[in-house]
């Protein structure tokens, strides 16, 4: 198959059941990986140990998500409320939870091609959501991850410009390089979502424009790029990506991101060199794609952006462009 086709890549290339790699949720993070399986036994004692010892916001928003993508969350996670009623941190998870349960209700497909039930469902548990959400930002003024994830749950509820932005705000004040906010903003600046290919790259841009050296928020620009790559008709989105400037401003977002010298790994940075070595590969720049292959090799690959690639299984995708790459 040609570098840069949408097509599922050919069974030779894959790898035999017995070497398969697999997506791992815990993106290889010893402590996620105890997260997931302290929500799975429905452990909130350790859960609540681990979550109330992380500081940073960033960190603490990724550890959120973990937790609230365990199956099974809603079934168990009333009676850790019912328990801790003075705590914020039990509502906070229920809340994040209800977010991905929302999402899992109404599938990945584009709404032309999604049921009318599926869209209620959708609503009725973001609505659950933010109900939870709000309640944590209105008891606690210093929480961020609530915060973020209210964006998240933003773009599902069509909530309006001036409100996304307000929610928005309301994260960056109080950490102005919000991971989580960040990425949450752009997508609703999509134009599959709510707004355009200019809103989106002008977002990226200035978001990259006072990003500290080192900060994954550069990564915005890659993320951009995918975006209007995925856009694309077919033919037309392989020529966009070998543009020689569109290859040129990845180039910088990693020269201050990922290339920097300042930049530390923090958890989930898997998603971030899987967005890279995807762009460095579409753009046929397989130097810079094949150390980040060599980086993430079998052990550290996302579903994302992979996804992106057709209806296929994202690791075959991963494999097919990983081996092309070596």
């Amino acid at each position: 198959m040609g570098l840069f086709s949408r097509k599922r890549p050919d069974q030779s290339q894959q790898a035999s059941d017995a070497s398969r790699p697999t997506i791992d949720k815990a993106q290889r993070d010893p402590a996620a990986r105890q997260l997931i399986t302290a929500m799975e036994r429905r452990d909130w004692a350790s859960a609540r140990g681990f979550l109330q010892s992380v500081r940073d916001p960033d960190d603490h928003a990724f550890y959120i998500s973990v937790c609230a993508d365990v199956d099974g969350v809603q079934d168990w996670i009333g009676e850790w409320v019912a328990a801790e009623p003075q705590s914020t941190l039990p509502l906070l998870v229920q809340g994040a939870h209800g977010v991905f349960w929302a999402w899992e209700a109404r599938g990945s497909a584009r709404a032309e091609a999604t049921q009318r039930e599926q869209f209620d469902l959708f609503f009725k548990r973001l609505r659950f959501a933010e109900n939870c959400l709000d309640e944590v930002a209105d008891r606690d003024q210093y929480d961020t991850t609530a915060r973020a994830f209210l964006l998240t749950s933003g773009v599902g509820r069509q909530v309006d410009l001036e409100e996304q932005q307000r929610r928005f705000q309301d994260v960056v004040k109080r950490h102005p390089t919000h991971k989580w906010a960040h990425g949450a903003m752009q997508q609703y600046l999509c134009r599959k979502w709510f707004g355009s290919h200019e809103q989106m790259f002008a977002f990226a841009r200035q978001t990259s424009g006072y990003a500290p050296p080192g900060s994954q928020l550069h990564g915005g620009l890659v993320e951009a790029h995918i975006e209007m790559w995925l856009d694309l008709p077919s033919g037309e989105d392989v020529e966009y990506m070998k543009r020689p400037e569109v290859g040129a401003e990845i180039r910088a977002a990693a020269q201050r991101s990922i290339w920097h010298p300042s930049y530390q790994p923090r958890p989930g940075w898997p998603k971030l060199h899987n967005s890279f070595a995807f762009a460095f590969w579409q753009c046929g720049d397989m130097q810079a794609a094949i150390d980040q292959f060599k980086l993430i090799g079998y052990t550290y690959i996302t579903d994302h952006p992979w996804h992106y690639m057709g209806g296929g299984d994202p690791v075959d995708y991963y494999l097919n462009a990983y081996g092309g790459g070596r």
